[in-house]
């Protein structure tokens, strides 16, 4: 079954060069080796169409303590994601990176979101669950970043980062081998999307669409346990059922997500997502190929509902949020001579505006 990928990561040699010179990942978790050649090869393997491209966590908040040096990296990464799409158009779209957030820089990322949407053509923007010296995503210096996004009626890609530091400003691990992206990193994508929630930040933006990574994290188990107690408890005025509203509103990927027991808390029957708000995911390439291939496994075996909930998931929900990955059903992964004949397409334009301009030049030419 085609698939598109919404949960695909690269690894720009920009980003290479800022992480060997902060000291690596907060997380505990290691650099991967990639190329546009290995996501190819992975794509292909499970015939994924498109990836969408995702700059993983820290992002370019490996430089937070350099505004400037932030915003330039930000700028790069987008550059170098709009060449891939452009360069491949039917196999990478992209989110875009924004400076590391601040109530400073705030004016500087919804320029480079800006850039990005309107200039580089970006699919959406990447955000990440909290951001060191500030918070989780409600609060209130991110406002105008939102109110801008919801104008634009974005699509917002929210990642898990490192947890808060403790008071020497290192990240807190379990233990050395158990680094954050195993375990912390579902939950972070609770906090966030709670925060948002109760600080109001999703009922005044109604127009972004946000998709929340692995599945919403732990939001889809404690969703009902925090719309009740915090109501109860009176610590919030929204109703429990609005809060549940608002809970799914949200879409989700299944990135390293995709095993019965999430598939039936999603999609089975009455499941936390709405229809159409669960994509497939590969979390490529951090995730090993073996592990991404399990998961692989495990979803196409989940057929309690039926071939159209699994065609939902694997392809045609995205394309509803992503209309420009559209392709006619005769143009699909497989077929390589329809590969090429849909790249021409897509060039066709480019031709006979080129054959245009020769023309006109020998008319003048001629008439001279």
């Amino acid at each position: 079954m085609e698939r598109i990928d919404v949960h695909h990561h690269f690894i720009p040699p920009a980003y290479v060069e800022a992480f060997k010179t902060t000291g690596g990942d907060p997380s505990g978790w290691h650099l991967p080796q990639w190329t546009p050649e290995s996501s190819i090869s992975l794509m292909d393997s499970h015939n994924t169409r498109t990836a969408i491209l995702s700059l993983t966590a820290p992002g370019t908040s490996i430089l937070a303590h350099s505004p400037g040096a932030s915003a330039t990296l930000a700028r790069e990464i987008n550059l170098y994601a709009a060449k891939l799409h452009n360069e491949s158009p039917t196999r990478f779209g992209f989110f875009a990176s924004l400076p590391h957030l601040t109530p400073d820089t705030i004016p500087a990322a919804i320029e480079e979101a800006i850039y990005a949407l309107e200039t580089l053509h970006a699919d959406g923007i990447t955000l990440y669950t909290r951001y060191t010296g500030t918070g989780y995503l409600g609060h209130d210096a991110f406002a105008p970043l939102w109110e801008e996004l919801n104008r634009r009626k974005a699509v917002v890609f929210i990642h898990p980062t490192n947890t808060a530091a403790d008071a020497r400003n290192r990240s807190i691990l379990v233990n050395p081998a158990l680094p954050q992206p195993i375990i912390d990193y579902p939950h972070e994508t609770c906090r966030t999307a709670v925060d948002l929630i109760t600080s109001g930040t999703i009922s005044r933006n109604p127009d972004v669409k946000i998709i929340l990574s692995h599945g919403g994290g732990t939001l889809p188990i404690l969703a009902t346990r925090a719309a009740h107690l915090l109501y109860d408890a009176k610590l919030t005025s929204i109703s429990p059922e609005d809060f549940l509203e608002q809970a799914r509103s949200f879409y989700f990927d299944l990135a390293l997500s995709g095993n019965e027991e999430n598939m039936q808390l999603l999609v089975g029957r009455n499941g936390f997502a709405k229809g159409g708000h669960v994509f497939y995911g590969s979390d490529f390439p951090y995730a090993p190929v073996s592990t991404i291939n399990k998961y692989v496994r495990m979803m196409e075996g989940f057929s309690v509902q039926g071939e159209e909930v699994e065609k939902a998931i694997a392809r045609d929900s995205a394309v509803k949020l992503f209309p420009r990955f559209q392709m006619p059903a005769d143009l699909r992964v497989g077929k390589t001579n329809n590969w090429g004949a849909f790249s021409a397409c897509l060039l066709l334009p480019v031709g006979l505006s080129a054959l245009y301009s020769v023309l006109q030049s020998r008319v003048h030419t001629y008439s001279t």
